[in-house]
């Protein structure tokens, strides 16, 4: 039997991204690695500094591990319909259960955070040592640990902590730990709990009352599966892709973060590490469509209406990201981690923010006429907004701007981004012609909307390349164009698209995947292939008719998830590695996008 941290570590101490399972309450999310380590943990909330970075840097992150002393196997799933974790440990003396939850607050969001994870003996003795690192605000600011009335609190500035064990050995305390260790038997368990507030007391609730709120979150989350009404192909992947969207969506907003972490690298040992703990704009369009395509009309409801609440600070302009809250701020910062495999810079926050990104204008619209189209009334304020939203894209629809892809060179005329302009102006005029926005600058949209059209036509597609191009007069590639197809700018049937998608799988797929683009970016470096283009291009061989295709295809890409279920931003296609930030949203809404459009195609090729 091997030592699972030979096996699942390199000699640095990082451990690969795919061995990664995530837990979230609502308002954060943390990481747990195959070993029993929790490696990321942001708090009180997702886009707060973490108290646990070893997932970016194993000597100064700080961590939260538990796990037998002997060499051990470790398997893990998630308790079905929850995302509550249990992990197996295999010793050659006995095996344990360890079941790991952020635990919901009951009535009310609570100031209090809990993560309990529960120890049972599942056969034989099994001895397991525990250690809680913590390093608030990335390892940057001092911590100090104590002992308080028999309990161990690491503290911060207004950033507290207790740990708690019970029945798991007594608390051994050094200068930045605290740590035990102890024996659990078959049919005996433990528990260690972390509580953490900020400028709030702390709550020291018994054994007894944790582990019924355990029972309450686990039937929670079963509660919230309930409710889904899809029925359609892949739907054990759709099903954890929904669950895994309801971690990115924080409570207290309904806003949705495009992944849980911050900085988890594009390519190893390169400059593209991101913060991607905002909500992004342009996934408004997914996400509503998703919530509903799963009959999840509540969340869809709330997520649009702090879309509206958020943007309104800059409307009619849109900003390209908002913070959980939204708050327009999200200036980004260096950290001085060693970052993941030494990929660095470490960042907090995202320069992307001040980019002119002209494609979220037709994510806002598609959003409001979905929305709409479900038979929800927009109330004055909000069909004025979205009219003024128009009028703009009427305006600045030719500017070059930066690009779905944020890309951190100059602005360019980007086909994908004319394209949704074209979208936002099209969705504008049906909203208008049905009475739910003021038509009274309707000629004008549809005057700049076929203005917008001859402009891709004549000026985005490559007769040479046979397809739409990534920029207005340039013979490169880009797999953002198949979104033409998945939200109504162009026939998915018709001789372009056709023609299109011939051109990506040829000259941007790389095996079972897809990469982004072709052409310079701005930055150094390479990059894996982009999971959500993966389905997206899924998706498109489903419209286009190619249905057996798209089966074997989308089979291909559901096969690529870790063993939960879960998907980073990127996938290497040379060896199946993940890249980048973890879980990130946009794959798991490409996925659902995707099978549902194959359960209503016909047969399965």
């Amino acid at each position: 039997m091997h030592h699972a941290r030979d096996v699942i570590r390199d000699r640095d101490g990082f451990a690969p991204i795919r061995d990664y399972a995530a837990i979230g309450d609502g308002r954060t999310v943390a990481l747990v690695a195959r070993d029993g380590s929790i490696d990321w943990l942001p708090l009180p909330d997702l886009d707060s500094p973490p108290v646990f970075a070893a997932i970016l840097d194993p000597a100064r992150g700080g961590r939260f591990s538990l796990a037998p002393v002997d060499p051990f196997d470790a398997t893990r799933r998630y308790v079905p319909d929850t995302n509550i974790l249990e992990t197996t440990f295999t010793t050659g003396d006995g095996v344990v259960r360890v079941t790991d939850a952020l635990l919901f607050a009951g009535d009310g969001l609570g100031p209090q955070r809990e993560l309990v994870r529960l120890i049972e003996g599942v056969s034989g003795t099994t001895s397991l040592r525990w250690s809680v690192e913590p390093r608030f605000g990335y390892g940057l600011r001092r911590t100090s640990i104590a002992e308080r009335h028999g309990i161990a609190i690491a503290s911060s500035g207004a950033d507290a902590i207790a740990i708690r064990p019970f029945d798991a050995g007594e608390p051994e305390f050094d200068a930045d730990r605290v740590s035990g260790r102890f024996e659990i038997r078959a049919g005996t368990s433990a528990l260690v709990v972390l509580s953490a507030s900020r400028g709030e007391p702390l709550v020291f609730p018994g054994r007894a009352e944790l582990l019924g709120r355990l029972e309450e979150t686990r039937e929670g989350w079963r509660r919230w599966v309930e409710g889904r009404t899809y029925a359609g192909p892949f739907h054990d992947p759709v099903l954890r892709s929904a669950l895994a969207l309801k971690l990115l969506i924080y409570a207290p907003s309904a806003a949705i973060a495009g992944a849980a972490t911050t900085s988890l690298p594009e390519e190893i040992g390169g400059v593209r590490n991101w913060d991607y703990r905002f909500s992004w704009i342009r996934d408004s369009a997914y996400t509503v469509n998703a919530l509903l395509t799963l009959g999840y009309p509540v969340e869809a409801r709330a997520y649009f209406w702090w879309l509206m609440s958020a943007s309104q600070i800059t409307e009619p302009r849109l900003h390209v990201l908002y913070r959980l809250d939204g708050d327009p701020r999200a200036d980004e910062r260096t950290v001085d981690l060693g970052g993941y495999r030494g990929s660095r810079p470490v960042r907090d926050g995202n320069g992307a923010v001040d980019q002119l990104q002209l494609d979220i204008y037709g994510a806002v619209l598609q959003s409001a006429w979905l929305y709409a189209n479900e038979g929800n009334p927009l109330d004055r304020d909000v069909a004025g907004r979205l009219a003024r939203m128009a009028d703009l894209v009427a305006t600045i629809w030719s500017e070059p701007d930066s690009g779905i892809w944020e890309v951190r060179s100059a602005p360019q005329p980007f086909t994908q981004s004319k394209m949704m302009c074209w979208i936002a102006l099209d969705r504008a005029i049906d909203l208008a012609s049905a009475g739910r926005i003021s038509g009274d600058h309707a000629a004008r949209w549809i005057e700049e909307r076929d203005a917008i059209g001859r402009f891709v036509e004549d000026r985005c597609w490559s007769d040479r390349k046979r397809s739409y191009t990534r920029v207005a007069g340039s013979d490169d590639l880009d797999a953002s164009v198949l979104l033409a197809s998945l939200l109504g700018y162009a026939d998915p049937t018709g001789p372009r698209m056709l023609a299109t998608i011939e051109a990506i799988d040829r000259e941007l797929r790389d095996g079972p995947l897809i990469r982004r683009y072709s052409g310079e970016d701005g930055l150094p470096g390479d990059e894996g292939a982009f999971v959500a283009c993966s389905f997206w291009f899924a998706e498109a061989l489903a419209r286009a008719g190619r249905t057996g295709e798209a089966w074997r295809f989308m089979e291909g890409l559901v096969g690529m998830a870790n063993d939960v279920g879960l998907y980073a931003e990127e996938i290497d296609p040379r060896d199946g590695s993940f890249l980048g930030n973890f879980p990130q949203a946009l794959p798991h809404l490409a996925l659902i996008g995707a099978a549902s459009m194959l359960g209503t195609t016909e047969g399965t090729g």
